[in-house]
């Protein structure tokens, strides 16, 4: 009797070429390293853009800037949804579908994406215009201040349903394995609001002087160009995925949600836990404020790395998965988390033995040189285990099996509130007594009660 072929190399065989031969076959991390370089480009183009951003809203005045400032948070959160959390889940369910050779499910799931796009995007337009107001009073927004952020939030979050979409097809496409595209078009459209976004601000010849809604203007455009290309670009032979309108199904959307929605919770702790940390150091002074914000700078520096590589992981594991690989997506898995590992732990040991190079990059001030070294080197001989992490959270959405890293990332924003906390009230307690206790560590002196005069002389040490 003649062998019968073997049953999951047969299906990998039959696979399309639209799958690329270096994810399924190829030296795992040459095409790790070939899939991450152009979204870390985008991440560093983007990041920039913020910057420039910035700066020409910096020109209208003290009150504009922090308006802008305000409302930045919100479009940061909104983006980390939309890219490592929606997106997330999208990238994971095309590559999967691709792997598994199910390439009208592929297609279908660009239109179910466009779908949640739009339905996202509106609950943030929606929630900007009747929260908006009430949040940016609640962070310090008053006068001028809260109209300049009332006015670019209206403006750019008119235009959450472009960024939603540009995020969601960009991640349709980066699962399918084909990361240039949306490189290609995001980085041309940065380019692109660099030169709109002064012209709109200050006008220039035919441009209307729009300030601060010049800005918003010029994000909205951006972003509707970039949705719109891509739309287009789905639409051609050459892209790996068709955009075509089908029957939306409810498969594909648990598809893409079981894995992005979880992830979208993951992106909101993350923010969560910053906000902790951050307001339990706010509790021990400015200067404490300023050199944790300094140094932990260089946690968020490293962001476009691990993401940009984690795309990759999720586009490499998930279509392994699909093609049913399970040896290779899980080297992929280790090969991948061993190199983020190996940058970000790299990045730690230097920060710890000279964290005051990094410190004397953005301050002079002495004690707050010291207090954000005391971070770092406290802080960044962990930054490996982070990045191993983070890589290892990337692979499991390409294994659709995110429960156990959203539940780590749970009991990470407890312990940081709760040892964070814990903290403030330690120092609180001992400061008026202590006086070996480190200068850093102390808080602003409470009212003085006379009656309580002793009290320290009287407690057992």
């Amino acid at each position: 009797m003649a062998d019968m072929p073997d049953s999951k190399n047969s299906h990998v065989s039959t696979i399309s070429q639209k799958t690329p031969h270096g994810i399924l076959y190829g030296p795992i991390t040459a095409t790790l390293f070939r899939l991450a370089l152009p979204t870390v480009v985008v991440l560093v183009v983007q990041t920039f853009v913020g910057v420039a951003e910035t700066y020409f809203v910096s020109f209208l005045g003290t009150e504009a800037l922090a308006g802008v400032t305000l409302v930045f948070p919100v479009l940061m959160l909104m983006q980390m949804m939309s890219n490592g959390g929606i997106g997330g889940g999208v990238s994971s369910a095309v590559a999967r579908a691709m792997g598994a050779n199910r390439h009208a499910d592929a297609d279908g799931l660009v239109w179910h994406s466009i779908v949640l796009a739009t339905a996202f995007g509106a609950i943030f337009s929606v929630a900007a215009i009747l929260f908006g107001p009430l949040l940016y009073r609640s962070m310090g927004g008053t006068g001028e201040t809260l109209r300049a952020a009332l006015i670019y939030s209206g403006i750019v979050f008119a235009g959450s349903i472009p960024i939603w979409i540009t995020a969601l097809l960009s991640a349709a496409l980066r699962g399918a394995g084909n990361v240039n595209v949306p490189a290609l078009v995001i980085i041309s459209g940065a380019f692109l609001l660099l030169v709109l976004s002064p012209l709109l601000i200050f006008g220039w010849g035919p441009f209307p002087e729009l300030g601060v809604a010049g800005g918003g203007a010029a994000v909205f455009i951006y972003y509707l160009i970039a949705a719109l290309v891509l739309a287009l670009y789905l639409r051609s032979s050459s892209s790996p995925l068709k955009f075509k309108i089908v029957p939306l199904q409810g498969r594909l959307f648990k598809d893409i949600l079981g894995v992005g929605l979880p992830s979208a919770v993951g992106t909101i702790q993350v923010n969560l836990t910053v906000t902790f940390v951050t307001a339990a150091v706010g509790h021990f002074g400015a200067d404490a404020i300023a050199g944790f914000g300094i140094a932990s700078r260089l946690d968020y520096l490293q962001i476009p790395i691990i993401f940009g590589l984690g795309t990759a992981i999720v586009t490499m594991v998930g279509i392994n998965i699909g093609a049913g690989q399970i040896e290779r997506a899980r080297r992929v898995a280790w090969v991948g988390a061993g190199i983020a590992f190996g940058i970000t732990q790299t990045i730690g040991i230097l920060a710890t033995l000279f964290p005051m190079t990094w410190m004397r990059l953005f301050t002079a001030d002495p004690d707050v040189q010291q207090l954000g070294s005391q971070y770092l080197q406290i802080v960044a001989p962990a930054y490996g285990a982070v990045g191993l992490g983070l890589a290892l959270y990337f692979a499991s959405q390409g294994l659709k099996r995110v429960l156990l890293p959203v539940l780590a990332g749970t009991v990470r924003m407890i312990l940081a509130a709760f040892v964070g906390w814990a903290s403030v009230i330690w120092f609180q307690e001992r400061e008026p007594c202590d006086e070996n206790l480190p200068r850093q560590f102390r808080l602003p002196a409470p009212p003085r009660h006379p009656e309580l005069d002793g009290a320290c002389e009287a407690r057992p040490h």
